[in-house]
């Protein structure tokens, strides 16, 4: 027999198997406020007779028929079964670390760098965050088997790396600072910078400024030079804290030591200007990013849209993009359909239409929802023609419109006596693919015994015969009946089959 009994009830009952967990020497800066809690001695039960429950011995025949021998058994074996067998069974699934801590006992089993890793993730990715730190324990007290001589496994900084950023992400900042002074006493060399921003950034996602700068004055201790992404982190938790003088302290800093700002440190800080209400500022910021040779992006450009807006300077905003376009640096991705939106809530339909058709002319074309939004906001002004004029130019770039809005531009034609152009309208939609519905149809009949122009009607009325969206005779005979009325005709005799 591979598996004794006793020995498997043991493992799924407990998780003692590894050594007792090294305690890392006390952190330079913090010290945990509490100890880390006892591991939990059971995951089962326990049960009133000594026998093995149904449960106990399922999982033995499980294990019996899936994992290797162990005399047979490797950690590539080991993770083949995790992987596959046990990661997704739903009974047996988060007994993977008992067995993983089993494996550990055997005389002839020694964990390598990739099951540590697939470990740690796995405990990680599920949340078992005291298991991690056990995990971690016993990573810094059984060095993996290609750790040669004095030198540590290559692979200990990665796994160190993704727990630390799994304890940061769950704001568990004590256990990250101890996995991050553990992992700096067992790699050769310095850690990499990354890890150093994983840990800032960490505490100033948890909201704990000061510590993420006394960390960051560590960072200089240690010699390890702050690179942008150590200096944006710190920024945005100045101006998070409501500190915008400190941030622009640091963004000074931050150039005089060489150490050139990227868009993100642009964009935080424009957010900070527009957000205390100083609109010029932010804006002098916007181009001196430009200056700089900075790249704008699309979260650029709506930040200063937005704020802008927010003040009630919706034409301000409108010539920022206008100026935007003619220097070059208005990116391609900027969504200007919110900025339309806004100018026709202001009745300034007009100045849209202007915005939009300057930018189309330099090659940024409009979205969908801008163009329909321009023209309702035509439409709704009492600019008819215009919203029909530009109605055919965006039908003809191959943006069709939705039924409502295009419908309802039909009937505001017809209402004024332009029916003929309604359905120049509607025969060019329909040669780009659009389908009209039963509404566009009636207004359109509509329109055209308003006119009194019968024969137009006729032929409308009798596509829509043609079509099958008549339900009977009788609508038919009603709406020719209509168009009648105008004039003088023969109305034509439908059979009714």
């Amino acid at each position: 027999m591979r598996w004794n009994k006793n020995n498997v009830i043991n493992l799924v009952s407990k998780s003692n198997h590894l050594p007792a967990p090294i305690t890392p020497p006390s952190p330079e800066i913090y010290r945990i406020p509490k100890p880390p809690p006892k591991l939990p001695e059971i995951s089962i039960p326990p049960t009133l007779t000594l026998s093995p429950s149904p449960r106990h011995s399922n999982f033995v025949n499980f294990l019996e028929n899936n994992l290797p021998h162990h005399q047979t058994l490797t950690p590539q074996t080991l993770l083949g079964f995790l992987r596959s067998k046990l990661r997704h069974h739903p009974l047996y699934a988060h007994y993977d670390f008992s067995v993983f801590n089993w494996a550990a006992t055997l005389d002839t089993f020694r964990h390598d760098h990739e099951s540590f890793l697939w470990m740690s993730r796995s405990l990680a990715a599920t949340h078992r965050f005291f298991d991690l730190y056990r995990l971690l324990s016993f990573i810094a007290s059984n060095p993996c088997p290609c750790s040669s001589g004095i030198f540590s496994c290559p692979e200990l900084e990665p796994i160190f790396g993704s727990a630390i950023d799994a304890y940061c992400r769950a704001g568990k900042m004590d256990y990250a600072l101890l996995a991050f002074d553990t992992m700096k006493r067992l790699i050769d060399g310095k850690p990499n910078l990354g890890v150093y921003n994983t840990v800032v950034n960490g505490y100033v996602k948890a909201g704990d400024l000061d510590k993420a700068l006394r960390f960051y004055q560590r960072m200089g201790k240690e010699r390890a030079k702050p690179d942008v992404f150590t200096f944006n982190i710190l920024i945005n938790g100045y101006c998070r804290s409501s500190k915008f003088d400190m941030a622009l302290d640091l963004f000074r800093e931050m150039k005089e030591k060489g150490c050139e700002p990227n868009v993100v440190s642009f964009n935080t800080l424009i957010r900070g200007f527009l957000s205390r209400g100083e609109i010029e500022e932010g804006v002098k910021m916007a181009y001196e990013m430009i200056e700089l040779g900075c790249r704008f992006s699309e979260a650029t450009c709506e930040i200063l849209v937005d704020g802008l807006c927010r003040e009630g300077r919706v034409d301000d905003a409108c010539g920022l993009v206008f100026d935007l376009s003619n220097k070059r640096v208005l990116p391609s991705e900027f969504d200007y359909g919110s900025l339309v939106e806004k100018l026709c809530r202001e009745n300034k339909a007009e100045r849209a239409m202007e915005m939009v058709e300057e930018l189309w002319k330099k090659g940024e074309i409009p979205c969908l929802i801008a163009c329909t939004t321009l023209v309702e906001g035509l439409r709704k002004s009492g600019r008819t023609e215009k919203a029909s004029g530009f109605m055919e130019k965006m039908m003809n770039a191959g943006a069709l419109p939705d039924s409502v809005t295009f419908n309802l531009l039909l009937r505001d034609l017809c209402n004024a006596n332009h029916s003929i152009d309604a359905n120049r309208l509607r025969l060019l939609a329909s040669s780009k693919g659009y389908e009209p519905d039963e509404t566009t149809y009636h207004v359109l009949v509509s329109g055209f015994t308003k006119e009194g122009r019968r024969k137009e009607g006729e032929v409308v009325v009798n596509e829509m015969l043609d079509k099958y969206m008549l339900p009977d005779i009788f609508t038919y005979n009603r709406l020719m009946d209509g168009l009648c009325r105008v004039g003088k005709f023969s109305k034509k005799q439908v059979r009714l089959l």
